[in-house]
């Protein structure tokens, strides 16, 4: 676990260079302040914040030269006391141009604000769309245009939004600023225009300078397209803190809160007992108790279907109702003092019918519900056929999928194919989703699918009148595995958003607290409806 966090803490480090040292530098000479240092100058001094699609397009676009963190850094955090999302442009990387992660990543960020009706505020330097990788930025429905059509949707939606003009934007970016309420410019370094003056000259022969063309003085003084300019960064982002200063309270959902506890134990406990072997039984109570607030676990059914924990708590103060999967080996009892010995981390039919119950009692009672994975799947053969397993876990995912409370998944160890469905995958709308560094995330584990995928090219080859040699076996099967053994990294996931990031089990019980904080800022809660329930 400490070889984990020490990757993790590096990985981390490297993410707040963006571009590299050179590139701070360059910005600094233009009297710039780095994407990271406008949110740390933002943001409350020493309050809580959490990160937002950290690790965003790891490992890609290499070919292009990297895009680290996806070009742009976004944190939930406290402005002035008020929890917003700050979404801040990195200029070090490609003069902060898109590419198909950034707008993913730029999706995500509203998605929330509108979810959690957060106010929302864009530090804007950015070039645009990076030019190479268009035709996968721009058409599409969850592409560039999304960003603007969200920026009216959240205007509509009574949510502020706020853009600092703080460096370039251009074309179709100039109208993430001026859809928002507030528009502010930064003398010299910001602008803002649908053409810069190279391509207004060879469009209509126009000569023209960027700053006359759209520049602080221009947009401020004869457009009308900004509210004011602002000589440096920090005077801008000073009057940012002002303008949140005067928002109103919108009305709150009052989710039970009480005064917060320690847990029972310290988070150490969690890097000593949770095994390096994925394979290896635990607890999943132990870990639990480093997380919950000491005393407050009501396990709902503990004597039934026991290979899933449902149980009623409080982190932070806040009441939880969490699901999380038992890794122990447990024994079932069965009709005529039968005992039937259950695999920790399997949903069985009678784990999965006391999880629909139990989340549905939640949502009765609107406790928000907590999920944490470490799950190889639902239970399979004749005898679990026969008994119902799909119909049980269709019951689950249903109760699940219809939940109206705030939802948020942590993914421990094994994330597997449906079983990361049924503990609210990604698929199903958690508010906020994480992974610790023991996660692992596929459709199964790589043994199996290394074996399975061994067979299929071995069935292929042998099609075409190829037959393998044993070494040639092993060697495929070692190539499959290691592709694979990539694809099941937490890092690759979090890449991908298929996860919010990679965290410290530290941060889990922030996260939890600050999650259902901002979610109380949506007094809409809905009406919960499950549909047909498969009995």
């Amino acid at each position: 676990m400490q070889q984990l966090l020490d990757e993790l803490r590096r990985k981390h480090e490297d993410l707040v260079l963006g571009g590299g040292l050179d590139k701070i530098q360059k910005q600094k000479e233009k009297g710039k302040m780095s994407a990271w240092e406008r949110i740390a100058y933002l943001i409350d001094d020493e309050s809580p914040y959490v990160e937002i699609g950290s690790f965003a397009a790891d490992g890609q676009y290499l070919e292009h030269g990297g895009c680290p963190n996806a070009g742009v850094v976004v944190v939930m955090g406290y402005v002035k006391g008020r929890l917003c999302i700050v979404v801040s442009n990195d200029a070090t990387v490609k003069a902060g141009a898109w590419f198909p992660m950034t707008c993913k990543k730029n999706l995500r960020a509203q998605e929330i604000a509108m979810e959690n009706h957060l106010p929302i505020i864009y530090l804007v330097d950015s070039a645009g769309v990076y030019l190479p990788m268009q035709d996968e930025i721009f058409p599409d429905k969850e592409h560039f245009g999304r960003i603007f059509r969200n920026n009216a949707k959240i205007s509509a939606m009574g949510i502020p939004q706020i853009a600092a003009i703080m460096g370039s934007c251009v074309a179709g970016g100039a109208y993430l600023p001026i859809m928002s309420d507030y528009a502010l410019i930064v003398e010299g370094t910001g602008s803002v225009f649908l053409a810069g003056s190279y391509l207004v000259k060879s469009s209509i022969g126009e000569v023209i300078d960027n700053e006359t063309l759209g520049g602080a003085s221009t947009h401020s003084e004869i457009s009308g397209v900004t509210d004011n300019k602002y000589p440096d960064d920090e005077s801008c982002l000073d009057a940012i803190r002002n303008i949140v200063d005067k928002f109103g309270e919108e009305p709150r959902y009052k989710f039970s809160r009480t005064e917060a506890l320690a847990p029972e134990y310290p988070v150490e406990k969690i890097y000593q007992y949770l095994p390096e072997d994925r394979l290896k039984p635990y607890n999943m109570l132990e870990i639990l108790k480093a997380i919950v607030d000491e005393g407050s676990i009501e396990e709902y059914k503990k004597d039934y279907g026991k290979t899933l924990i449902c149980a009623l708590a409080r982190v932070d103060g806040w009441a939880v109702g969490i699901v999380a999967n038992q890794r122990e080996v447990v024994k079932a009892k069965k009709p005529g003092n039968a005992t039937e010995m259950q695999m920790g981390g399997v949903i069985y039919s009678d784990s999965a019918d006391k999880a629909a119950r139990f989340i549905m009692n939640c949502n009765q009672q609107k406790i928000p519900l907590v999920f944490f994975q470490d799950i190889t799947g639902f239970m399979v053969g004749s005898r679990s056929e026969h008994g119902g397993i799909i119909k049980d876990g269709a019951k689950m995912v249903n109760a699940m999928a219809n939940s109206v409370v705030p939802k948020f998944t942590f993914m421990v160890g094994n994330s597997y194919g449906a079983g990361n469905y049924a503990m609210c995958g990604k698929a199903y709308d958690p508010r906020l989703i994480y992974a610790w560094p023991t996660a692992q995330i596929a459709v199964m584990s790589g043994a199996s699918a290394g074996k399975t995928l061994l067979q299929i090219q071995e069935a292929a080859l042998k099609s075409k009148n190829v037959t393998l040699s044993e070494e040639d076996k092993n060697k495929l099967l070692a190539d499959i595995e290691a592709k694979y053994k990539a694809q099941l990294s937490p890092y690759y996931a979090a890449s991908r958003l298929w996860v919010d990031g990679v965290i410290d089990p530290a941060e889990t019980r922030k996260i939890i607290s600050m999650g259902i904080e901002a979610a109380s800022h949506n007094a809409d809660m809905g009406k919960y409806n499950v549909g047909v329930i498969q009995v």
